[in-house]
């Protein structure tokens, strides 16, 4: 016996069986339940397919295409570029830069020009401007090393003439000092001998002297006479005789020399201060810091001695 099978309407899948419990109105069949059916029945279906709402939230979503975006790239860039908008640095640049191609410009020219001319020129003329410029370099590494050389002597010349006058000077001094043509100043003591008795003598003077020189004395004078390599002492009645000049008691020495060796000299044991007291006179010895000798004696030319030096 066969069973009967149930009615199948528009909605209904064949071969599907009926739920034993309804479905209340409000809750929609199942998905799964009426895609079966939708196939099965070939109607429409209610709902679309996932690909398409995909789709169409893509179209949704993308941004509405720009006004000119059909435009090739070459166009975008006259675009951009023209009109030009210049700012007040870039026409600055501009401007050194047009500046340092013009004067380069000018350079290459003139150095093709030159180039040109030499490039043409015989070789009769290439030889003689070779040559014209090997004299001219020749004539100038002359004249340089004239006025090196002139530099030069001007310079030894002249520090050599100004330290042989210096030299003169100096050594003119040195002797006027001790020729007695010059006066002298500088410190060193004073002698006074005192002779109350007239005891005194011309060899105890001349020993006054000879000691105060062993002691380093540079400039000597006696009662306005200078005393020099050549004085002579003699005795004159009552007193002495200096070089012809007669002094008399007291005897008064300014000496330039260094008066911690000057006085020592004249005070040591049997010395002239001992022998002039043994002879009733008194001898009193005064350093100075300051002592002017201005006795001068007239400078005298030899007769007979010349100057040996060249």
């Amino acid at each position: 016996m066969t069973t009967p099978e149930p009615p199948t309407g528009p909605h209904t899948a064949p071969g599907a069986h009926q739920a034993s419990r309804p479905r209340p109105a409000s809750a929609p069949p199942p998905a799964a339940a009426q895609r079966p059916a939708a196939a099965a029945g070939g109607g429409f279906r209610k709902e679309l397919p996932e690909e398409v709402l995909a789709s169409a939230s893509t179209e949704e979503a993308a941004p509405p295409e720009r006004p000119g975006s059909d435009l090739s790239g070459r166009q975008r860039l006259v675009k951009g570029l023209w009109p030009p908008r210049i700012t007040r640095a870039q026409l600055i640049v501009a401007l050194l830069l047009f500046g340092l191609g013009f004067g380069l410009a000018v350079q290459v020219a003139s150095n093709s020009e030159g180039d040109s001319a030499l490039r043409g020129a015989r070789q009769e003329d290439l030889v003689r401007i070779l040559d014209e410029l090997d004299d001219r370099t020749e004539r100038l590494e002359d004249e340089k090393q004239g006025l090196e050389e002139q530099r030069d002597e001007l310079e030894n010349s002249s520090d050599q003439a100004e330290e042989a006058r210096r030299q003169t000077l100096e050594r003119e001094r040195q002797l006027g000092i001790l020729a007695g043509t010059v006066a002298a100043q500088g410190p060193g003591i004073t002698l006074v001998i005192e002779d109350p008795k007239g005891m005194v003598e011309s060899n105890m003077l001349l020993d006054a002297v000879q000691e105060l020189r062993a002691a380093g004395a540079e400039a000597i004078q006696v009662n306005g006479v200078r005393v020099v390599a050549g004085t002579y002492l003699s005795d004159s009645g009552d007193g002495v005789s200096v070089d012809g000049n007669k002094i008399t008691a007291p005897y008064r020495f300014k000496v330039i020399g260094k008066p911690q060796d000057l006085e020592p000299a004249l005070n040591i044991p049997g010395g002239v201060v001992q022998t002039l007291e043994k002879e009733q006179a008194t001898a009193s010895v005064e350093r100075s810091a300051e002592i002017v000798v201005d006795a001068l004696r007239p400078a005298k030319q030899p007769d007979y001695a010349r100057s040996s030096s060249q």
